[in-house]
């Protein structure tokens, strides 16, 4: 698009102070902003006014879960059917990796953080191997998707491409940039970075397919026949990447969607979990939950709200699809959002400033028909690295790695 069809896309939208600096801007830097206004989704900024609205609290109650129990009764029936769909090229995988190390004290992308004992280990290579496991179980190659943001795409090709694609086949890896949201002052104006760039940031891990969209990538799954998309968050190391006995489950149960869930460790673990929403399958938080809620019982004895999620989702393709059209709640964040003023000097307030966006994962699970929550073993497939130190950090996942035979 050229300026005068930017200028005039802005103006009907009331955002033209996004050019307010465009005469003092090298021609570099004009045709760096026009294409990121170009490619910013400003569809948000319609909603803007929800963030005042009070909406009742859902009525929350406990969800079906398939326990590791169950699983095992019906093992041989599951890895069936889910190598089945393997081989026949029905599942792909969607590695969600937009995110930077800064936990951990790096400034790549936290992929690239090195979990190796003797030698270098990458998080990348980690779940590399894991995925392999599966593709040679199947004996063909699987899809898989890899979800980069403006901040760390070139840097996560770049490693991809220097390790060889950790021996997994190039032909089969398709990298896509997360959409971005723009950064709103209290008016509802978009905030400028700095004077050549919009003040943004990830759309939140529930963009994750409307960004496949958009990059054109649903076309390829159609085109192939793909019916299962295996959603999984980059820091679990441990993690089963398009495990047969979860395809299986979902698809033998007829569902739209499914998640791996772990038994907590406690009733006050601060994890979410699985739960129904005014009847439709989601996430309560622990801090949404009460006192009462976190120790209720059932008949058996056993805790009603005990099975966290690990950000290990599967999704059926149609599904997802019917879903584009949703109206998915929008979450608005009030942050201090680094920005430039009206004469645009640098603005670093100690306060929240600004509004971000977000769209959140469990809310496509609640545009669905349903949700399987598939119970796993904790220790075999839970090593999270989040923190620097302490808990679900580097070293702790190195040790359940070690826990199950895995040379770092």
């Amino acid at each position: 698009m050229q300026y005068e069809d930017i200028r005039a896309a802005l103006d009907a939208i009331g955002q033209t102070q996004l050019l307010r600096f465009y005469e003092e801007l090298s021609p570099s830097e004009q045709q760096s902003l026009l294409a990121q206004i170009s490619a910013t989704d400003f569809s948000c900024l319609s909603r803007f006014s929800e963030k005042d609205i009070s909406r009742p609290a859902p009525h929350v109650s406990p969800i079906r879960t398939l326990t590791r129990g169950e699983i095992r009764k019906e093992e041989a029936q599951l890895k069936e059917r889910g190598l089945a769909l393997l081989r026949e090229g029905r599942a792909a995988a969607v590695l969600l990796a937009g995110g930077m190390g800064t936990r951990l004290g790096m400034s790549g992308p936290k992929g690239t953080c090195d979990i190796g004992m003797s030698r270098p280990v990458y998080i990348f290579e980690r779940l590399i191997d894991n995925l392999l496991i599966n593709v040679r179980a199947a004996g063909r190659p699987v899809r898989l998707f890899i979800m980069t943001s403006e901040a760390n795409d070139k840097a996560t090709r770049d490693f991809f491409e220097a390790h060889a694609y950790f021996g997994y086949d190039a032909d089969y890896i398709r990298f896509f940039v997360q959409d971005s949201a723009p950064a709103v002052d209290d008016d509802g104006k978009v905030l400028l970075e700095t004077k050549s760039r919009i003040a943004s940031s990830p759309n939140g891990n529930g963009g994750w397919f409307s960004s496949m969209h958009r990059a054109g990538l649903t076309d390829l799954l159609l085109a192939e026949n793909v019916e299962y998309l295996n959603v999984f968050n980059v820091d679990n190391v441990l993690q089963n990447i398009c495990d047969p006995l979860f395809l299986g489950a979902v698809d033998l149960r007829g569902a739209d969607s499914g998640a791996k869930v772990v038994q907590k460790s406690s009733p006050d673990e601060k994890t979410g979990v699985m739960c129904l929403k005014d009847g439709r399958a989601s996430v309560i938080e622990y801090y949404e939950m009460t006192e009462d809620m976190r120790h209720e019982k059932d008949e058996e004895g056993n805790y009603v709200y005990s099975f966290g999620v690990i950000g290990n989702y599967l999704f059926r393709l149609s599904s997802c699809l019917k879903a584009l059209d949703a109206r998915l709640p929008l979450h608005f964040a009030h942050k201090a959002v680094p920005h430039v003023d009206l004469s645009g000097r640098p603005v670093k307030a100690d306060q929240p400033d600004g509004w971000k966006f977000e769209y959140f994962i469990f809310d496509i699970l609640a545009s669905l028909k349903d949700c399987l929550p598939f119970e796993i073993e904790r220790d075999k497939e839970f090593a999270p690295v989040k923190n620097k130190e302490g808990n679900d950090s580097v070293a702790t996942a190195q040790a359940l790695c070690l826990k199950n035979g895995i040379e770092l």
